[in-house]
């Protein structure tokens, strides 16, 4: 008996030193293996792997897929003419060096969230401290956001972060001075509105005259070659009707009362005052009868 519960824990610790032995790495992370405190190996391939049992080895899981950065307060800025704005921005990152990212944060993703926030805030206020209002808002905001994104790239690459992309979702004035700002905006906006109306109307019409004129000539081309073409069938019709019938008038009379007798008994409610010995019926008595 004693024999048998030795075996069992031999057994069972065993089981749990093997266990111990055996990972899975999931194709959403990266694994860093440690070696008594000191980053042995990076995984990046999904699987299952192998290491030394505690406290030999030890693996930390990293997030591999896109992350999104989103700052949950606009940020003030001042643009070249010592005017207050709010900026919101987000931006998409990943971990692209899995063993510069470990040593930068010690696997902390809030830490690196934390330094990534003030990487593209210090991007953002270079950029615009060099623009007016105009410029980031409308004007150069397509360049603003490269120059931002070439900075953010080059610092982030130096903690072992690739950026995917950064966007501007929100920039707008201080509170104090909307409401004038929105007047001239809806001002212009009316302007430009009422210039395209009429514009447009007038296009509009020359687009409508245009396509009737084209329609007319469609549909009289249309109908000529229709003519044209049923014509040139009716006449080759024919052409093959009397070659087919000369060749054979029995079965050209025969073929005819077919037609005549589909046309006459075409409707169930049709009534017909006929002699049925008439030459109308010919082809319906039998071979042989009286006429």
């Amino acid at each position: 008996m004693n024999r048998l519960v030795t075996i069992f824990v031999a057994g069972f610790i065993a089981l749990m030193l093997l266990s111990s032995t055996v990972f899975v790495v999931d194709q959403r992370r990266f694994a860093i293996v440690f070696a008594l405190g000191q980053v042995r190996d990076v995984i990046t391939e999904p699987g299952l792997h192998f290491k030394l049992p505690p406290p030999f080895q030890n693996v930390v899981y990293l997030d591999k897929r896109i992350l999104t950065l989103d700052t949950p307060d606009a940020d003030r800025f001042i643009t070249a003419e010592k005017k207050n704005i709010l900026v919101d921005a987000f931006m998409k990152w990943r971990i692209t060096d899995p063993r510069l990212y470990y040593v930068s944060f010690g696997g902390d993703e809030a830490r690196a969230r934390n330094r990534l926030s003030q990487i593209i805030k210090a991007a953002l206020n270079d950029e615009i401290t060099k623009r007016t209002v105009r410029e980031v808002i409308s004007g150069e905001r397509g360049r603003v956001m490269e120059a931002v994104k070439q900075k953010v790239v080059a610092e982030a690459k130096e903690i072992g972060v690739g950026v995917v992309d950064v966007r501007l979702k929100r920039v707008d004035y201080i509170e104090q001075i909307n409401a004038s700002v929105y007047d001239r905006m809806r001002a212009e906006r009316v302007r430009v509105a009422n210039e395209l109306r009429s514009t447009g109307a007038a296009e509009s019409e020359q687009i409508r005259a245009d396509a009737d004129r084209q329609r007319t000539v469609i549909i009289a081309e249309a109908f000529r070659e229709a003519e044209k073409i049923k014509g040139e069938g009716d006449a080759k019709a024919s052409a093959i009707y009397a070659d087919a019938f000369g060749k054979n008038p029995e079965f050209a009379k025969f073929y005819r009362s077919l037609e005549a007798y589909r046309a006459t008994f075409k409707n169930r409610g049709d009534v017909m005052v006929v002699d049925p010995n008439s030459e109308f019926f010919k082809y319906f008595r039998q071979p042989g009868a009286s006429r």
